[in-house]
């Protein structure tokens, strides 16, 4: 079974960059509605809330199987397979988000906050569609899936906060929008490609969840890096500096996401380059990626500086741009996490993951250690001080380690 077509690398770039941008807008314009449809900043303060816990165990529903089967170039297990790990995955999240909830959050944030999680599950079920799409240059109905996801998101949150006037009742809705996507627009055309038998057995399993451990530990730990000082600043200054924060980073965050939409289409290339000893093709890739990364961040960035003002107080109102001196380090933070995801994808693909593991731990114990004094010291600012020297720390380390790696790879050396 499987498809006679295949993109070229351009065209796949081109379907999920525009897939991409076109989901994560209308991520960002339900960050903007939830303030608009609301009042004040408080429910944009819980939906980020809730953002920011349920991020804390991602890791644990992707399992960061995504690169893991986009790179398994050797057919080592099934769509299927895949697809009933991640079941597991996104159980054990859920579990883990809802008893941390318990006993770290407001009870009113509790049941808005496993929602969240709810809904990011049913993203994640059809991730593993879509890898295997990618496995089969297929990108354009991945690039189509994820405009539908954002815009059914988008209407279907709009009107149930609309009508009922409940942040969780509007997350339950885009719930339901994300399963209605998968259904009846990703599993056809994935099960065209590939046949998809649910089932995996206990040893792969097992195996599954030892092998990848490492990586997604440190994903945790990275989550965590970032969230932790989100819910600290919601305890110290209340939901709405969490809210006005939010509001500000969400368009941001289009630049750490442009990187990850530069590279993620390609990381099948450089697994297939790495593995042929192919040093030529892997530079080209790497260096291209590096280039494409600098062109986004002043792109962006200067896009920012000449339009922001006037965007933001478009969008927010004139209340929003007392706060606009958090936009220039939300920039330079963004660009070094968009790089240090790269580092640490290639790292999985190769299968290196132990030195995720301490890159991910390195960062959470820089970020646990200036959390409270970058806060007192930064204001609202402090998150992405917290943010940048933790990813520093991070980047620096699996770009050494990834440098000695690749000249040992190359140069046949044991």
């Amino acid at each position: 079974m499987g498809s006679d077509k295949v993109l070229s690398i351009k065209s796949n770039i081109l379907w999920s960059s525009i897939g991409s941008i076109i989901g994560l807008s209308c991520q960002w314009l339900i960050s903007v509605l939830v303030v608009r449809l609301s009042f004040g900043f408080s429910d944009a303060g819980l939906y980020s809330l809730s953002m920011s816990v349920y991020g804390i165990f991602f890791p644990i529903a992707q399992y960061r199987m995504y690169t893991y089967q986009v790179s398994d170039v050797n057919g080592e297990n099934t769509v299927g397979e895949y697809l009933s790990f991640r079941l597991l995955t996104i159980l054990l999240s859920l579990v883990l988000t809802f008893a941390y909830s318990l006993f770290t959050c407001r009870p009113v944030s509790v049941f808005c906050i496993f929602l969240y999680g709810l809904y990011k599950s049913a993203n994640q079920l059809i991730d593993v569609l879509h890898a295997a799409d990618q496995q089969f240059s297929r990108m354009d109905y991945v690039g189509v899936s994820l405009a539908l996801q954002g815009a059914l998101s988008l209407v279907f949150f709009c009107v149930a906060l609309s009508c009922f006037r409940s942040v969780p009742l509007a997350i339950f809705a885009m719930f339901i929008a994300v399963v209605l996507v998968g259904w009846f627009y990703d599993l056809p055309r994935t099960s065209a490609l590939t046949s998809i038998v649910v089932g995996i057995s206990r040893n792969k399993a097992k195996r599954l969840l030892i092998t990848c451990l490492p990586a997604v530990v440190a994903g945790i730990a990275v989550s965590a890096s970032s969230s932790i000082p989100r819910q600290y600043l919601s305890s110290a200054l209340g939901d709405s500096a969490l809210g006005v924060y939010s509001s500000i980073a969400a368009p941001i965050a289009i630049i750490q996401m442009g990187v990850s939409y530069l590279y993620n289409p390609l990381l099948g290339y450089f697994s297939k380059s790495y593995s042929d000893k192919d040093r030529r093709s892997f530079f080209r890739l790497y260096f291209a990626c590096l280039l494409g990364a600098l062109i986004i961040a002043v792109v962006f960035g200067i896009g920012f500086e000449v339009f922001g003002n006037s965007l933001f107080s478009f969008v927010f109102g004139d209340e929003i741009l007392p706060f606009m001196y958090l936009v220039p380090p939300m920039i330079a933070s963004a660009v070094l996490t968009g790089l240090m995801w790269l580092v640490n994808d290639l790292l999985i693909s190769f299968r290196y993951f132990s030195h995720t593991l301490v890159a991910g731990v390195l960062m959470f114990i820089v970020s646990l250690s200036s959390m409270k004094y970058s806060v007192e010291v930064f204001n609202l600012n402090g998150v992405t001080v917290c943010s940048l020297i933790s990813c520093l720390f991070g980047l620096v380390y699996m770009v050494v380690v990834l440098s000695i790696l690749l000249r040992r790879h190359f140069n046949n050396l044991v």
